[in-house]
């Protein structure tokens, strides 16, 4: 079911409250599905951290809510050959703390990336281990030579949000990773930039506190060198469970909230002092599978074997999942089954790829093919609090697979238990959502389901080990082939593999909803991101 962007009125008992409520204040609460995990842009690459970072940063480029690139911090960008980009810088640009930014603040910020020990998975670390060189030829120059082709350099700069480099003590800078870049200091930690002393960067809002588990407060920006945003101030505030939030929205203690219940749009829909907007995302639930080791340690199997190390076992699972009943009765139709890992409007996407059958008998007879007539038994982990409903969909999933034959016992969690476990490699079998930001196809693929190499910045996030040769040559061709056509090509072939060999195994394509009181407005992003400075008021307009 596609869902379209919608602005429709809501339900009653409240109305003549928010009918009444005064004219628009400049601050904004927002009340969020799920907190960030921390405001230092470089720790852990999750959309509610992206999306708080780019209140406070910027980067060289910018997403729209399509995901296509814009000039940001960069005017533009060009390249001299295969391997070098040359970026050229805004001037008159200056951090909330009044300081100029310039090539130096982006030099730092790459060797800061490189330079993180508390950052989970490596993030950003992929982008920047490919460069060979980084120089700054003038103070708003940077020329950047990669050691492999980069065709989505700047698409991938747009998610590397530059500091200051007055946050570190240094001498003269440079991209000299063996000698600290010219640090002389302390490398700032996450918690300096939790407790706003890093916290110094160009984007549109300053941070005013970070209190886990209560709130985000930000203000405005003074010297923020774009468009000035309409709110004087605001306000995040975590609500993982979505009563509490449209409880919320209803009593007028937030203006907009993320992901109101499906259930609750008709709710939403009566209330004339509300509206709604509903709006595809690119983001993909998944599931992953340890593949990459023969003894497993939340598995359970007669022989001793591990069963995901079988095409035929997890082809069975894909089929022995309902993904229509999961999108018609958990997600109340607000999402997508997913015969892919990125929507078929994506660059190097299967326009028309075939649908994955429910097929319960055929995926007994599969488990009984590959040697496991009677099943298996497995511990299946998932997130309670960072997906949609992911909770119940993981339920749900569970109890597909339990029907078949394979014994599976559900470990739902918080997202900062899951995350830190899930990079150590603690699980047999999970559930993930990844939302492809850049590059299309290419996003998910070289991320997740490339083999690790740490030298070519692929398969970061290959939790489960998977590796198949053929794959792995398709998609490092694609990655480094400039032709769009023939890249787009190569990522389909890239798609078609990944998807026949079972390697990971996609569920469905989230929809996003926004709720918030009317005079409001806010059209959503395909990346999921709240952004305040992209809410308007009629007060505003």
């Amino acid at each position: 079911m596609n869902v379209l962007k919608t602005h429709l009125k809501l339900y009653a008992p409240v109305v003549a409250a928010l009918t009444a409520a005064p004219a628009m204040a400049e601050d904004l609460t927002i009340g969020l599905a799920s907190e960030p995990t921390a405001v230092d842009p470089h720790y852990h690459d999750l959309s509610p951290n992206n999306a708080v970072g780019l209140h406070i940063f910027s980067a060289l480029g910018r997403l729209d809510a399509e995901q296509e690139v814009h000039p940001d911090l960069a005017t533009s960008w060009e390249t001299e050959d295969d391997n070098t980009w040359v970026f050229k810088l805004r001037e008159g640009v200056t951090f909330s703390d009044g300081s100029e930014f310039n090539a130096d603040d982006v030099v730092f910020t790459f060797c800061r990336v490189m330079n993180n020990e508390s950052s989970i998975s490596g993030t950003a670390t992929t982008e920047v281990t490919n460069f060979a060189s980084v120089e700054a030829p003038d103070p708003y120059t940077v020329r950047i030579k990669t050691k492999k082709v980069e065709p989505l350099l700047p698409e991938l700069l747009s998610q590397i949000m530059v500091l200051s480099d007055g946050i570190a003590e240094h001498g003269e800078l440079s991209f000299d990773l063996e000698n600290d870049c010219g640090v002389t200091g302390a490398w700032p930690s996450v918690d300096d930039f939790n407790n706003g002393k890093a916290a110094i960067g160009t984007g549109p809002y300053v941070l005013e506190e970070f209190t886990k588990g209560s709130s985000i407060t930000l203000t405005r920006n003074e010297n923020f060198h774009g468009e000035t945003p309409e709110w004087d101030k605001v306000t995040f505030k975590p609500v993982p469970s979505s009563g509490p939030r449209l409880a919320g929205l209803l009593s007028g203690d937030y203006d907009l909230i993320e992901n109101p219940a499906a259930r609750d749009i008709e709710q939403i829909e009566n209330n004339e002092g509300l509206e709604y907007t509903a709006a595809p995302s690119n983001r993909v639930i998944f599931l992953q599978m340890d593949t990459g080791r023969d003894d497993s340690p939340f598995i359970e199997a007669a022989d001793g074997s591990n069963p995901f190390q079988d095409e035929r076992v997890r082809r069975a699972i894909s089929m022995a999942i309902d993904r229509q009943a999961i999108v018609d009765r958990i997600m109340d139709g607000f999402a997508e089954p997913a015969y892919q890992f990125v929507p078929g409007t994506m660059f190097g996407a299967l326009e028309n790829p075939e649908p994955i059958p429910y097929d319960p008998e055929g995926a007994k007879a599969l488990l009984a093919e590959a040697g496991y007539p009677d099943g298996f038994k497995v511990t299946f982990h998932a997130t309670n609090d960072r997906y949609i409903n992911d909770s119940q969909v993981a339920q749900a999933i569970a109890q597909f697979l339990t029907r078949i034959g394979i014994e599976t016992e559900l470990d739902a969690m918080t997202r900062s238990i899951f995350f830190t476990r899930r990079s150590n490699r603690e699980f047999s079998f999970s559930m993930g959502g990844w939302g492809s930001s850049e590059g299309g196809a290419a996003s998910f693929l070289r991320q997740y389901v490339t083999t690790g190499n740490e030298e070519l910045g692929v398969g970061a996030s290959n939790y489960g080990g998977w590796s198949d040769p053929e794959f792995d040559a398709v998609l490092l061709e694609a990655i480094t082939t400039i032709d769009n056509e023939k890249r787009a090509g190569l990522l389909q072939q890239a798609v078609k593999l990944a998807m026949d060999k079972q390697g990971f195994i996609p569920i469905h394509f989230e929809s996003s909803i926004w709720g918030y009181r009317k005079g409001l407005h806010y059209e959503g992003r395909k990346d999921q991101y709240t952004l305040a400075y992209e809410i308007t008021s009629d007060n505003g307009q």
